[in-house]
């Protein structure tokens, strides 16, 4: 980290160093716009810290897309595992040379009267004509009050703090949550052997291959990826969904509840409820297994479509059948000591933290008001939100589209700011406080 960045001014601020952050960077030069880079701690760090050891990318390798630096491995339908990860962020990097500073941290954002930026930073003062917070969506663990109710000899993490079975104590495991992550901490679990009991909610799951193909192949033929947040009706409550659960362990394959259910893993509906060491249950099993199986099957319906349409040669397949069927005796509370449950995996999400952003564009959610990145407040942007503008916006598969988007933006801004400081006499710093498009 240098000594001090204090005093310094930059036309542009990136505030992340992440794919993100790494992709403005990449098209801010491509257009000649100076700019730094400020990452709070190394490049690949939530990759590094946040991701257990046997994770892997649920999305093919080939949509890996970052700026002017596609995927070029010899396993273009694998899925990278986190080391994997990591190294495609730093070969990206190398390949382009960012003004990035490691180890910056940026603890206040604000808007002066001048129209500059103002940015309170580990290292000291910095202003900038513009912003783009590339900080991602999931700063701050999110846990239930109710974990607080737990006796205290069951340990008790977040999904970001699991690594192996092996950092837990010998015991059963109760995994809170069916999203990606929980879908696949609890796979991990059972396939060391653990017994794990799994508190189902109403994530959705995808087959992993369908008809030959993998369904992401499929899907992105079809367009699905690059559909817009504003072709869809219910904008908001899209920006909201639970992602579909899947796995490219081992070269992907679907994850199954029902087949790990039928092996020997407890399943139960939402859990509702702790007091010391009993957990209760909603009675809602059954109906999210089955509300998981028709999604898979309904996104079966449309690629089917889609080859029929297209006369298609494409090998037919049989339709997916339940394996195990909860019945009357599914208990609606577990004694944790009875059921020997040791540990406590809470896969249920994080929190955004824009706490430190000291400027009016949020909504009454804390959420970022803004039309893909770009937000009512002159020369402050936001980029890789999920469903930033497409499903892929806050992942490798189309962050760059977005990057380039704010790019040209940003440029646009800072032409006018130039026209405008020579029509007018003004600084051109005042530019920015000027509509574009």
């Amino acid at each position: 980290m240098p000594q001090t960045l204090d005093g310094s001014h930059f036309p542009v601020v990136v505030v992340g160093g992440g794919q993100a952050g790494l992709s403005a960077s990449y098209c801010l030069r491509e257009r000649g716009i100076a700019h730094v880079v400020l990452e709070a701690n190394q490049v690949g760090h939530e990759w590094r810290t946040r991701r257990w050891d046997s994770f892997c990318l649920v999305t093919p390798n080939w949509q890996c897309r970052l700026p002017g630096f596609p995927y070029g491995g010899p396993d273009p339908d694998g899925f990278m595992v986190r080391d994997e990860v990591v190294r495609y962020l730093e070969e990206y990097v190398s390949f382009f040379q960012p003004p990035l500073v490691e180890g910056v941290r940026v603890d206040r954002l604000r808007r002066s009267a001048t129209g500059l930026f103002e940015l309170s930073t580990s290292a000291g003062a910095v202003t900038a004509d513009q912003v783009v917070v590339a900080t991602g969506p999931y700063h701050s663990p999110s846990v239930p009050r109710m974990a607080e109710r737990l006796r205290g000899d069951v340990i008790q993490i977040h999904s970001c703090q699991y690594q192996s079975p092996e950092q837990l104590p010998d015991g059963a495991v109760l995994v809170v949550g069916t999203g990606q992550s929980g879908c696949q901490i609890a796979e991990d679990l059972h396939l060391a052997g653990r017994q794990v009991h799994l508190a189902v909610g109403g994530a959705p799951r995808v087959a992993r291959f369908y008809r030959g193909r993998d369904c992401v192949a499929w899907l992105d033929d079809m367009g699905h990826y690059a559909k817009g947040i504003d072709e869809f009706s219910d904008a908001d409550a899209v920006r909201l969904r639970v992602n579909h659960y899947v796995t490219g362990r081992d070269g992907g394959r679907d994850i199954d509840l029902r087949a790990f259910a039928k092996d020997g893993m407890r399943l139960y509906g939402r859990l509702v409820d702790v007091h010391g060491s009993t957990l209760a249950f909603a009675g809602d099993l059954k109906a999210n297994l089955d509300r998981a199986d028709a999604v898979a099957e309904s996104i079966k319906d449309s690629i089917d479509a889609y080859i029929a349409a297209r006369g298609i040669e494409a090998p037919t397949e049989a339709r997916y059948v339940p394996v195990w069927e909860p019945d009357d005796s599914q208990p609606s509370t577990v004694d944790t000591r009875s059921a020997g449950i040791a540990s406590v995996i809470w896969s249920t999400g994080f929190t955004r933290d824009h706490g430190w952003i000291g400027v009016p564009v949020f909504d009454g959610r804390g959420y970022p008001m803004h039309w893909r990145g770009v937000t009512s407040c002159p020369g402050l942007y936001f980029l890789g939100l999920p469903w930033q503008h497409s499903w892929g916006s806050g992942r490798f598969e189309a962050v760059g589209r977005d990057a380039e988007f704010l790019a040209d933006h940003v440029d646009a801004s800072r032409r006018l700011a130039d026209v405008c400081g020579v029509l007018t006499g003004a600084p051109a710093t005042l530019g920015v406080a000027l509509p574009v498009g």
